[in-house]
């Protein structure tokens, strides 16, 4: 074999390895990705039937409600312009609680609630999470500011 074409099938083989490699790094970011949705995009279907997201808005009061099991929860989350029912279980995080912003990562059930894995609540009095500010803004709605 001539110099030329083994340098010419080294070549070949690092670009083959190169788009492998970026190809397997690029499912990887594709698995782990995981989209905002308001509850009015939810409501309008623009949230993957299937895949995992966020969904978040403000915690409706009066909708939290303790189910039969152990730290069971069922609450409504609210973009000021559409609800939707959430599902939980597990531990929530110390600063839920009605009135205030929420992102919740999970799926859509088959009843069309929504299944959450893991549940974010803001970190102060004036903060909210930037996705649910968007999602507020976007709606034509302010957030009510805190509650003293």
């Amino acid at each position: 074999m001539k110099t030329r074409h083994k340098r010419l099938t080294f070549i070949s083989l690092a670009v083959v390895a190169l788009v492998a490699a970026v190809l397997l790094v690029m499912n990887a970011f594709r698995d782990n990705l995981v989209f905002f949705f308001s509850p009015t995009e939810v409501a309008a279907g623009k949230a993957p039937a299937n895949g995992t997201f966020r969904m978040g808005g403000l915690v409706t009061a009066g909708s939290i409600q303790k189910g039969p099991a152990p730290l069971e929860l069922r609450f409504t989350v609210t973009d000021l312009n559409t609800e939707m029912r959430v599902h939980y279980v597990g531990s929530l995080p110390d600063l839920f609680r009605e009135g205030q912003g929420v992102v919740a990562e999970g799926r859509l059930g088959p009843d069309g609630q929504f299944q959450a894995k893991t549940i974010l609540a803001k970190h102060d009095e004036n903060y909210m999470p930037p996705e649910v500010a968007q999602a507020l803004k976007k709606s034509g709605a302010a957030h009510p500011g805190p509650k003293p």
